[in-house]
């Protein structure tokens, strides 16, 4: 008796509980049918954000990290510092070098004050010159005419016919030497301008090595989180080699879904959008189709696939889509760049 009844009793539960699966199965199939029917969707989604790289920008052994993983740092806060030895020996001779590109300057004024005193000197020279061969030329003009009458002899007309060609002679040499020193003034003004250029390379080339010191201190450029440590004290580093990742918490997140080629023919930019994300399966996101992608996921991919090279098979491809998250900033702020997500597309 007491066995019928307990048979009673387990059939009666079976019963319950095959009606309760199978209500359960129509309630799921109903909801999944119109939200099929409703919405567009897809889980083929992850959370964006952009990652800033950190990069050196000299390359040298790392003296100091001040970060660790996932930290949190603000602008000007200190990352990296790399060991200034070499680049503070190569400021110094860069320093030296200018010094004595400066000092070559006093020593051709000193060259140029004495040329010109030397011109001044020749200058005069050359008046003195210029008198006596004047005053030869009237005494050469005087002695042939005395010798045309036949009043002086020709041994006295050609000593001063001689002494005539001295003082011109004396005369063109003089104004030759003065050519020669106005020209060698001349180099000295054009040396001057070559060590005025020579000057200025020099600055720029310490301030070059001033600004490779600067770049030794490599600092975060805005407030945000530290992803992975990858470099280690001691290391060394070449210019330009990224050595974290940063993310910006001021900028916007954003989601990448890659729905179906047959899903996206009525998508239109603006259009609302729910997700869903893994991490925080009991919380809804808002946003909004922000762009599509001109060209399917695989266009991107190292090798495009082409059809046209051997046996073809249609395989549905997938189209990026960017939607736009909407909520405060307060409720994104716990969303991670790669996040899963599923994403349901409101239909018009």
């Amino acid at each position: 008796m007491n066995k019928n009844k307990t048979d009673k009793i387990i059939v009666t539960l079976t019963r319950w509980f095959g009606i309760a699966l199978f209500t359960a199965i129509i309630i799921w199939t109903t909801v999944y049918f119109l939200k099929a029917y409703r919405y567009e969707q897809t889980n083929d989604a992850q959370i964006d954000a952009y990652l800033s790289p950190i990069n050196a920008k000299v390359g040298g052994y790392i003296s100091k990290i001040y970060y660790k993983d996932n930290q949190r740092v603000k602008k000007e806060d200190t990352l990296v510092v790399i060991e200034l030895d070499e680049y503070g020996l190569k400021r110094d001779a860069a320093s030296a070098e200018l010094m004595n590109s400066h000092a070559k300057l006093p020593i051709l004024a000193a060259n140029e004050e004495t040329q010109i005193k030397s011109i001044e000197v020749i200058k005069a020279q050359l008046s003195g010159a210029q008198a006596k061969l004047k005053q030869q030329q009237r005494e050469f003009e005087r002695y042939k005419n005395l010798l045309a009458e036949e009043s002086v002899t020709r041994q006295k007309f050609d000593n001063v016919s001689t002494a005539l060609a001295i003082s011109q002679s004396d005369y063109d040499q003089t104004q030759a030497s003065l050519q020669v020193a106005e020209s060698k003034l001349n180099d000295l003004r054009v040396q001057r301008n070559a060590i005025e250029a020579e000057i200025k390379i020099k600055e720029a080339l310490l301030e070059r090595q001033e600004l490779d010191i600067k770049y030794t201190v490599i600092t975060a450029p805005f407030d945000g989180q530290i992803g992975k440590k990858t470099i280690q004290e001691g290391q060394l580093i070449q210019p330009g080699q990224t050595l974290a990742f940063l993310v910006n918490k001021a900028e916007k997140k954003w989601v990448i879904a890659n729905f179906k080629e047959t899903q996206i023919s009525h998508f239109r930019i603006g259009q609302a959008v729910s997700i869903a994300v893994d991490a925080f399966p009991n919380e809804k996101f808002s946003g909004a189709i922000e762009s599509l992608s001109p060209t399917t996921g695989s266009r991107y991919s190292l090798l495009p696939p082409d059809n046209a090279t051997g046996n073809f098979v249609k395989i549905i491809q997938r189209i990026p889509v960017r939607i736009k998250l909407t909520d405060k900033p307060e409720k994104l702020g716990k969303l991670s760049a790669g996040m899963n997500a599923n994403v349901y597309v409101l239909k018009d």
